[in-house]
């Protein structure tokens, strides 16, 4: 609410001063108030800083932070790794898959070999006849034509674990694919309200510049009526001068953390772009609710599990080199001399062929129980990083939900010192404009506020960090 001053000037405040105690009091208060900004009203000026993004989002478009994690997720590249490595184990699934069926092949060969000239082993062919004999007898004629479908099929253990291999490496992929995108996410966040808050500190120290002003003006105006000495107005123009440079120093961390989260978000890292304001702290749930979808969402233990399940896989598919394979191979179509269904003769070329394979392994100088016993030294490890990743969950969750509590409980008191600093600068300026307090007060009344306005934007950002990192925990961010 805008405060309508009444109209009284510095020469008036002087001759209300000189009558009597009463007007000298009210002259100070008038005094103080033609050049002090509104210090009741400074929750507002803080918060002005989102109706100015507002009005440039207007063209540039207001970025939330589901949008920010949206457009992280397209352009971060450890990410866009993570999110490859999943679609190919989801493509090796569906290979091992395949294998388990049988292969159809059409094939299709033509075979010349070098005729045998000269008498045959009979000693009475004639020439003609010798040259349709090959000279190499690994072929059936000297013209050969093979066109015939080929069926293979190879049954073993190694081919049904690999299956299940496929399957649980598919399962951690898509767990290190959770845990690439909430390491993203926590990123964003960190990086979304570290920009948000620079924002609001640059209002904060906008506002402790206007105030460093205000109190340098009144202080020269003491000194023109001989109410204070010159070393008042020398104290608040340092003050003054720390102010500026607080604000230069806001403004250079803003604009760091602004590229730091557009270097994320955008091709280009100069893109214009304004935060979403965030409302009230959100709600912290039950700690029984939240510690059940711990347990039941977490990514880190999730990919612990499947590493332990491909460690127990690859010690079965070690293992199944003792078992025996059968290949099974079929062949239909045509292998003779002439390219036909039918011979010269009529002799009818098309058959088919069948050959049962079973391959026992005898001997192998003991590789495969070395490679046993490799495959059991990683399942042992793989089963201690497990152990290790419940007991890091349950120390992570504990530790998040208390210091979600913690940021929770401290943000009310904050916003109450913040109130009650801003309330004591008023009238410490009251006091000084009265005589009856030293600028030292004042400035540090000053310092006081600053430092109670800054503490409060650090509890905001504890909490919602805090709270980030629990939603995360829990699957629900």
């Amino acid at each position: 609410m805008t405060r309508v001053l009444p109209t009284f000037t510095a020469e008036q405040a002087r001759r209300a001063r000189a009558r009597s105690p009463q007007s000298r009091l009210f002259a100070a208060v008038c005094l103080a108030a033609l050049t002090s900004p509104p210090l009741l009203g400074q929750q507002a000026d803080v918060s002005a800083a989102p109706a100015a993004r507002a009005a440039e989002a207007s063209q540039t478009g207001v970025i939330t932070l589901q949008d920010a994690i949206a457009r992280a997720k397209a352009n971060e590249p450890a990410f866009a790794a993570a999110v490859a490595a999943n679609k190919v184990a989801a493509q090796d699934l569906s290979l091992a898959k395949a294998a388990l069926l049988p292969s159809v092949v059409y094939h299709n060969q033509y075979l010349y070999t070098q005729p045998a000239h000269g008498p045959t082993q009979s000693g009475n062919a004639s020439a003609s006849s010798a040259a349709s004999v090959p000279r190499f007898i690994a072929n059936n004629g000297v013209h050969e034509y093979t066109s015939q479908g080929v069926v293979t099929e190879t049954i073993g253990a190694r081919q049904i674990t690999a299956v299940s291999y496929a399957s649980a490496a598919a399962a951690l992929a898509s767990a290190e694919l959770e845990i690439s995108r909430r390491g993203l996410v926590v990123t964003v966040v960190q990086l979304y309200f570290n920009a948000l808050i620079a924002e609001r500190r640059v209002a904060v120290a906008e506002r402790a510049l206007d105030e460093a002003r205000s109190f340098t003006e009144l202080t020269r105006h003491r000194e023109e009526a001989r109410e204070s000495a010159h070393a008042d107005v020398i104290k608040a123009l340092l003050q003054q001068q720390q102010r500026e440079r607080d604000r230069a120093d806001a403004a250079l961390l803003r604009q760091k953390a602004t590229l730091d989260l557009a270097v994320l978000l955008f091709p280009d890292p100069h893109a214009s772009f304004a935060l979403a304001e965030f409302g009230s702290a959100a709600p912290l749930g039950s700690r029984e609710e939240l510690q059940a979808q711990a347990s039941q969402n977490n990514a880190e233990l999730k990919s612990a599990l499947a590493s332990t399940r491909l460690a127990d896989l690859d010690v079965a598919s070690a293992r199944a080199a003792y078992m025996p394979d059968l290949s099974l191979n079929f062949n239909y179509g045509i292998d003779a001399s002439e390219f036909a269904v039918h011979g010269p003769d009529g002799t009818r070329n098309l058959g088919y062929s069948a050959t049962a394979t079973l391959d026992i392994p005898v001997w192998d100088w003991f590789s495969t129980h070395d490679r046993i016993k490799q495959k059991t030294a990683l399942r042992d490890s793989a089963k201690v990083a497990l152990s290790a990743a419940q007991r890091r969950l349950i120390a992570q969750f504990d530790e998040f939900y208390s210091e979600a509590s913690v940021a929770r409980d401290q943000l009310q008191s904050l916003q109450q010192s913040a109130a009650a600093a801003r309330e004591s600068l008023r009238l410490t300026r009251l006091r000084y404009s009265a005589g009856e307090a030293a600028v030292l007060e004042v400035v540090d009344a000053e310092s006081t506020l600053v430092g109670s306005e800054h503490a409060q934007e650090d509890g905001i950002l504890r909490y919602q960090t805090a709270l980030a990192n629990l939603q995360l925990l829990t699957g629900t961010l």
